[in-house]
């Protein structure tokens, strides 16, 4: 599933289809107009990544951010990000953690994992508006990802 747009890609990996349906709302409010391309578990966030499975003949590129819960069926978030932040091509992805949980394990874990962010959604719906647009304006607008093709592993010259 995916919502249009001419801009980078967001990926919202969420299995809760009403946290969903709110996450496309804020970002449609504010008039983001990157495509959101939806995944409802951690398997298919990677199969995503990668380009496997369903997912083999996505368009090329990186997400310029990925939105992760951290409760998802198959394969965890936080399995999802390790993954993520261990891969060269894939760490430079900006992640933020999007959940509900506010147990300290699961912050701690996430920012040794490499996230870049970490908010818990509000339980307020005009809360959660706000929160997911002003995630979705600053790393789908404001943050410069590195230039395509670009390796963590790959000295500057």
């Amino acid at each position: 599933m995916s919502r249009g747009g001419s801009l980078g890609r967001i990926l919202l990996a969420e299995d809760d289809p009403r946290d969903v349906e709110l996450t496309l709302e804020a970002l449609g409010r504010h008039h983001l107009l990157n495509k959101v391309d939806i995944v409802s578990d951690g398997e298919q966030a990677l199969d995503y990544l990668y380009r496997r499975g369903a997912h083999a003949n996505r368009p090329g590129g990186l997400p310029v951010v990925i939105l992760l819960d951290l409760r998802m069926p198959k394969v965890d978030g936080l399995d999802v990000l390790r993954q993520v932040k261990a891969d060269p091509q894939l760490q430079v992805i900006p992640v933020v953690v999007l959940t509900a949980s506010r147990e300290e394990s699961d912050v701690i874990s996430s920012y040794n994992l490499g996230t870049n962010a970490y908010v818990v959604k509000p339980i307020n719906f005009g809360e959660f508006l706000q929160a997911v647009a002003e995630l979705g304006a600053f790393w789908a607008l404001l943050n410069e990802p590195p230039p395509e093709g670009f390796s963590a592993l790959q000295p500057p010259t």
